[in-house]
This record gives C-alpha cells, sequence and structure tokens, in this order.
C-alpha cells in the first residue's frame, strides 16, 4: 500500500480507483508551498491539478515520491525536468479534456462573432439594440490555428463544419498530415496573423511560447481579426491584446487563460470587444470525471512499475496500438538477455522488424532496458530512469528498425557482446491472442514462452541428451512446463530451453553440468 497526496479535487470515481488498488488516500486541498513540502515525505504519489505548484523545493521535501500526477494537459505547474532528474515520473491526463476545450474554443469564437454576452447583458439591462450587435459570419473566414495539437486538430475539424477557410503555424507537423486535416500549413506565425480572420492558440505554456504573440506579431494583424486563447495564459501578452482591441486595430479577442490565475483584473477586462471566461475550458463535467478517472489509473501503473501510457518524462513517444502489445515482450527479452549476458555489455543493439519496425519503437526500448537494468540495479528501475541509469553504466543502445522480417511477421532482436562472447535473443508474438515467444538465443532457433522460469543448457549434439537432462530435473521435483530443442545455424541440435513450474535449484544446475556431454547450463528466474 502506497500513500497518495491529493491536494486539489478530483473526480470522486478516482479516488475510489486508488482506494480499490490498496492505496492510502491523503486528501489536503488548498496546502500552500511550506504546507505542501511538510505533507510530502512519505508519499509515493502526487495527484494535482493547476493550482498546486510542484517546484524544486516540493520535489526534494518529497524524497519518496515514485510518481507526479496532474489531472489535466498542462504541465506548466510542474517541474519536469527536476522530477526526472530525481527519477520522479510525472504523468498527466491528456485526453480527459480536449473536446472540452476544443468546445469552448468554438463557443467561443461563435460569441464574440455575434457579441452574444454583450447582446446578452444588453438585454436584461432593459435596452433593445438589435443594430448596435451586428456580429459575423464564420463562413468564408479565415481561421488561423497556432498548434496542431489534439485540441487544434479538433478545432479545425468543427471549422471546417462551419465552411471556414484553415490555416496554421506548427513547425513539428508535416505537409502531408495538414492535407490529411484539411489545413494549410503558412511558414511563421507573422505570416498566420496576417491572413487570419479568427486566431486560436493551442500550444503549450513554455519559456519559448511565453509572450510568442505581443505587439510586433499583433501589428500585422488585419482589421477583422478576432483572438481566442483556451490554451495558457501569458501566451499572449494581455497588455498588447488590450492596446490592439481598444485601438480598433483587431475587432476582438476571447480570452479564457490569463497569466496569473486566479485573478479579477486584466486590462483586457471591460472592453466592448472582449469576452473572458475564468479558465473554463476543462469545465465540463465529463472532462472533469475523465481527468480524476485517468489520473488515478496513471498513479495506479506507476505505483506497480507497469509501462504508463502519459507518462510526459518518458524518452520516447506513447505507445501506439501496433506497439504496445509488445511492451511485456520487450520487458521480458531484456531480462532473458541480462540474464544470459551475466554481466555488462558495451553497446545493446535493439532491431526491430516486419510491420513493427513501421511504428515508433522507442518505448519497447526502455522496456528491454528496463528488463535488462532492474536485476542489477540497487534502485527500482522504471520506464523513467532506465536510460540515465544504462548511461551511468556506460551501456550504449543502438535501435534499429526494418520494414521486413525473415520468418515472421514482427521480430525483436537484441545482441551485444560480453568481451568476445556474443549475447542474442529474439522474439515475437504468434497466434490469433498474441501469445510471446522466444524464438532466438545465441543464434539458436527456439520456441517457448518467456516464462518466469526457465533453463538453458548447452549440449554436443549426441543421442540421449534430451532424456538425460529431463531426468535429472524431474528427479529433483522440479515440473517440465515446456521443453524445445534449439538447432543452430547449421542445423545441429545444440541447445534445450526448458520452462519450468519453479525455480531450478543451484544444485540441479550442478548436476546438469556434471552430466557428459553438457556443455554448460544456465538456470534464469525472470519478474
Amino acid at each position: 500500500m502506497a500513500r497518495v497526496l491529493v491536494t486539489e479535487k478530483i473526480a470522486a470515481a478516482g479516488l475510489e480507483a486508488l482506494r480499490r488498488a490498496g492505496h492510502e488516500v491523503d486528501e489536503r486541498p488548498g496546502l500552500d508551498p511550506a504546507g505542501l513540502r511538510a505533507a510530502l515525505p512519505g508519499a509515493s504519489a502526487l495527484i494535482i491539478r493547476s493550482a498546486t505548484q510542484v517546484d524544486a523545493a516540493a520535489l526534494e521535501a518529497g524524497s519518496d515520491l515514485v510518481v507526479v500526477g496532474r489531472a489535466g494537459i498542462g504541465l506548466d505547474n510542474v517541474d519536469v525536468e527536476t522530477a526526472t532528474r530525481r527519477g520522479v515520473m510525472v504523468v498527466n491526463a491528456p485526453q480527459s479534456n480536449v473536446l472540452s476545450a476544443a468546445e469552448h474554443t468554438i463557443a467561443l469564437m461563435l460569441s464574440d462573432a455575434r457579441n452574444i454576452p454583450q447582446a446578452h447583458a444588453d438585454l436584461v439591462a432593459g435596452e433593445w439594440n438589435r443594430a448596435k450587435w451586428e456580429g459575423v459570419e464564420l463562413h468564408g473566414k479565415t481561421l488561423g490555428i497556432v498548434g496542431l495539437g489534439r485540441v487544434g486538430v479538433l478545432v479545425a475539424q468543427r471549422a471546417l463544419a462551419f465552411g471556414m477557410r484553415l490555416q496554421a503555424y506548427d513547425p513539428f507537423v508535416s505537409a502531408e498530415r495538414a492535407r490529411q486535416l484539411g489545413v494549410e500549413l503558412v511558414p511563421d506565425l507573422a505570416a498566420l496573423v496576417a491572413s487570419a480572420d479568427f486566431l486560436t492558440v493551442h500550444l503549450p505554456k513554455t519559456p519559448e511560447t511565453v509572450g510568442l504573440i505581443g505587439r510586433d506579431v499583433l501589428a500585422k494583424a488585419r482589421p477583422s481579426l478576432r483572438v481566442v486563447n483556451t490554451a495558457r495564459g501569458g501566451i499572449i501578452d494581455e497588455e498588447a491584446l488590450a492596446e490592439a482591441v481598444r485601438d480598433g486595430r483587431i475587432a476582438g479577442a476571447a480570452v479564457d487563460v490569463f497569466a496569473a490565475e486566479p485573478t479579477t483584473d486584466s486590462p483586457l477586462f471591460g472592453l466592448p470587444g472582449v469576452i473572458v471566461t475564468p479558465h473554463l475550458g476543462a469545465s465540463t463535467a465529463e472532462a472533469q470525471d475523465k481527468a480524476g478517472v485517468t489520473i488515478a489509473e496513471q498513479v495506479i501503473l506507476a505505483l506497480r512499475g507497469d509501462f504508463v501510457p502519459f507518462a510526459v518524462n518518458l524518452a520516447a513517444s506513447e505507445a501506439d496500438a501496433a506497439v504496445a502489445p509488445f511492451l511485456a515482450l520487450a520487458e521480458r527479452l531484456g531480462g532473458l538477455f541480462g540474464a544470459l549476458a551475466g554481466a555488462a555489455v558495451d553497446t545493446l543493439e535493439v532491431s526491430y522488424e516486419g510491420e513493427l519496425g513501421e511504428h515508433d519503437c522507442r518505448v519497447l526500448t526502455l522496456g528491454v532496458l528496463k528488463g535488462v537494468l532492474a536485476p542489477v540495479s540497487n534502485e527500482p528501475v522504471s520506464f523513467v530512469n532506465a536510460p540515465q541509469l544504462a548511461e551511468v553504466r556506460g551501456m550504449g543502445v543502438r535501435e534499429t528498425t526494418s520494414a521486413s522480417a525473415r520468418d515472421y511477421v514482427n521480430l525483436i532482436t537484441l545482441r551485444g557482446r560480453v568481451g568476445e562472447r556474443p549475447v542474442h535473443v529474439a522474439g515475437t508474438l504468434t497466434g490469433p491472442h498474441d501469445e510471446a515467444r522466444v524464438v532466438g538465443i545465441d543464434d539458436h532457433v527456439v520456441d517457448v514462452p518467456p516464462a518466469p522460469h526457465m533453463l538453458v543448457v548447452y549440449n554436443d549434439d549426441t543421442p540421449g541428451m534430451i532424456g538425460a537432462v529431463a531426468t535429472i530435473v524431474g528427479d529433483a521435483g522440479v515440473n517440465i512446463d515446456d521443453m524445445r530443442v534449439g538447432r543452430s545455424p547449421s542445423g545441429a541440435a545444440a541447445m534445450m530451453v526448458l520452462t519450468t513450474a519453479q525455480r531450478v535449484p543451484a544444485e540441479v544446475v550442478d548436476r546438469i553440468v556434471a552430466r557428459p556431454g553438457v556443455r554448460s547450463a544456465q538456470a534464469i528466474d525472470l519478474p
């Protein structure tokens, strides 16, 4: 059981999931920085939203932290760099509020285009001013999208339904991907602002994006421009935006986020062409439930030592649907490789072949490293710290991919050398249920499941070897689940691989090695 410190409100379903997993949920809302530091010792996990600042001092106080979970998308209130350096996983819920944020963006665009809040306030105050609140249509207008991430794409899809012309600035999106979305890429932000009737921002808040849209950029705008920001405060210079609206250089703005939050004072407040909301992008019942449940699930996975798909400080992208099924196999192959090597390798070569080789497999390499390093590390090995631990150990990693695989639809292969001795394992998933199989050990062809208990025997290719080894194992009371003969490249049956129901004792291994014709034997126990 681990203690999970929760400093802001999350969905009750998320808290209940943590308790069902056997963890202690310590709810302490409203902690100031000193209170947070005092509460962190002994906590294995910290769950926050946007108000809690997890800085270097907090992370230092949380010496027992395994994971920090942000129930939402943004992470500008978490020192991710320090967390990574300390081996603390940082996870978020990146898909929990994307629909809500996209819909709020469209709602603000429509409200600003048709002056809905202003007209409402006017009418309930006793004024009927149809002519005063004339608006504009979205149809035929150019929408400039800054950032084609999850929310930006959803906004683009919805704007297409209004008949808008879509342009975007995002240097990390390919022209082909933009074409698929019906979006025209422009070379820089100034060009986007110069051609847009509406501009919507969907970027993370980073040192590079703070103040990105300021006076210089807004000076390029057409008078018809309306700016929408549901991403993060500070990306748009509020004073510069207010000046542009006040001076009539742009038509208006709709802003949901501010540089300092909470706030009741901004140069944007009170301007007739500006609509403001108090950070409501994720404020739907559906988004809050999804965020709470998702972050609880991610924290549970992290505390269990499993792969956490929404960890943001992994040195890899999320495992997609084609890659994820191979993750457990990759970790098992790493464990098998490390056990067979029995010592450090200078360079671990990991290759992915077949259909798998057409995907981003970096997360699988992290799984391989976790399997290799876990048995020999004096600290827990995670998907976060595995690369650093490999570097500390002087182990280089080289990853290659190929779209073709001889004899298999997909194949993962690990190679290295201990001195002059080569070490090799290979594995795949097979059958209708994607069963994991080890199909290669030291360049011998085998076909066994990567079981928790294995016995690898190298022997002369002479009659009677299989029976002799099986007899020794059976006489020791060890049940054999599976036994396969490994063929060498020349075709000689010079290896046996057994999977057993329990650990093979060292004295049994010694008896096998003492048998004439056996060159070596090794018992392997995998997590």
